[in-house]
């Protein structure tokens, strides 16, 4: 049986260390729809993610942050794709940093690359497939290049910048609203004026 719920996974690592860091802008994002809507993100031990259901524009959707470690988190992904019974991959909307953009800006995507988003690599290796819905939080390039991608990711944002990915948050928090309410197509529409 095919399910009418949006599952929405916000990617991040779990712990107070991580809390505020570019990595978990998706995680930031989720959280803020739930307080949107009233939810509660409790610990669910079977899908290994803090998980609540709220409705949004009349839709069912399913809110979940994985309690894995961000390079794990297809397997959370896997498990609440089992529970929801997700069979079309646009109704699985993923939000997640991306290193590619500068900050706060938001692109959405259906599908694509990895970019080598090692949060992306477990999920696509567990669904086997790239075909779910992106939405991809930018927090710029590393200075000193590439190689320094994951201490730029993990490290405490200074206060400057953080205005930026915090509105990013809001921005894809607002977008994920759109996707669930009108589709990928009007969403993009949307949030790609610039």
């Amino acid at each position: 049986m095919s399910s009418d719920t949006v599952l929405v996974i916000g990617l991040g690592n779990p712990g107070e260390r991580y809390t505020g860091t570019r990595h978990n802008v998706g995680t930031d994002t989720v959280e803020l729809l739930a307080s949107r809507f009233g939810a509660r993100l409790r610990p669910d031990t079977k899908t290994s993610a803090r998980v609540d259901e709220v409705r949004i524009g009349g839709h069912r959707v399913a809110l979940a942050v994985p309690t894995t470690w961000m390079n794990e988190s297809g397997q959370a992904a896997a498990a609440l794709v089992r529970r929801y019974h997700l069979e079309d991959w646009s109704k699985l909307v993923v939000v997640h940093d991306e290193l590619d953009l500068p900050p706060g800006r938001v692109k959405l995507k259906s599908g694509g690359g990895l970019a080598g988003h090692n949060g992306l690599r477990s999920l696509t290796q567990h669904l086997k497939t790239q075909d779910y819905l992106r939405v991809r939080i930018g927090v710029g390039r590393p200075p000193g290049g590439p190689d320094k991608g994951a201490d730029w990711v993990l490290s405490k944002v200074p206060k400057a910048a953080r205005v930026d990915l915090d509105i990013g948050v809001v921005t894809a928090a607002d977008a994920v609203e759109k996707i669930v309410t009108d589709g990928i197509d009007a969403a993009m529409l949307q949030f790609h004026t610039d």
